[in-house]
């Protein structure tokens, strides 16, 4: 069983970027000192992110800040919609004990496609719901095409707890969190703790 926090209630969808007849408008980019970890039910989490392109000083300057939340709260994996970026950007580093370049990766604008039919079960987690795992079955293998924190594209094989991650953190820029990848048994499980993320939330927005 693999047990890992990454950055729920969603819609599934397909592994690779949907097509659309027409391109998504160009995401805008934040200061990143105004980045902060987003919790369910933000609506920020539900939405489809646009397309980033190459990166600028600024848009580079948010990827570092992700990288700083992701550790900051001990996770392995982080998507910009996480930190409340509307941005097909996502961070990862599944050895976080080697906080260090070589083990850092950066997904801009990335397509996502299943190398083989293999699948398997293992339990996730998300920071952006803390305290809630559920077993979620994935591809075991994918490819990616992407362009890297310099901007330039790359291609990636890759399989296990990094293809898990990079999988879940997919999900996350096109609005799908793992809620959506279980069985109706476990979402019934959790019901009462999303409820209580919702009162937390409602609290911090001050909604209540």
């Amino acid at each position: 069983m693999i047990s890992f926090n990454l950055d729920l209630d969603g819609q599934g969808g397909p592994l690779t970027t949907p097509n659309r007849s027409s391109p998504d408008p160009a995401a805008e980019v934040p200061d990143a000192g105004d980045l902060r970890l987003r919790y369910y039910p933000d609506p920020v989490l539900a939405q489809r992110c646009r397309p980033l392109g190459a990166p600028g000083p600024a848009a580079q300057a948010c990827i570092q800040r992700m990288f700083e939340l992701m550790y900051e709260h001990q996770g392995i994996g982080l998507a910009a919609p996480q930190v409340g970026w509307n941005a097909r950007v996502f961070v990862a580093n599944v050895d976080p004990d080697e906080p260090t370049t070589d083990a850092e990766r950066v997904f801009i604008d990335p397509q996502v496609d299943p190398i083989a039919d293999l699948r398997e079960v293992a339990e996730e987690g998300c920071l952006s719901l803390p305290g809630i795992r559920l077993d979620v079955e994935r591809t075991r293998s994918v490819r990616v095409r992407a362009l890297g924190f310099d901007g330039e594209p790359f291609e990636l094989e890759t399989d296990d707890l990094l293809a898990r991650c990079i999988q879940h953190e997919n999900d996350h820029i096109d609005g799908i969190l793992i809620t959506a990848r279980v069985s109706t048994l476990q979402r019934i499980a959790i019901r009462s703790d999303l409820r209580e993320l919702k009162s937390q939330w409602d609290k911090q927005e001050g909604r209540t």
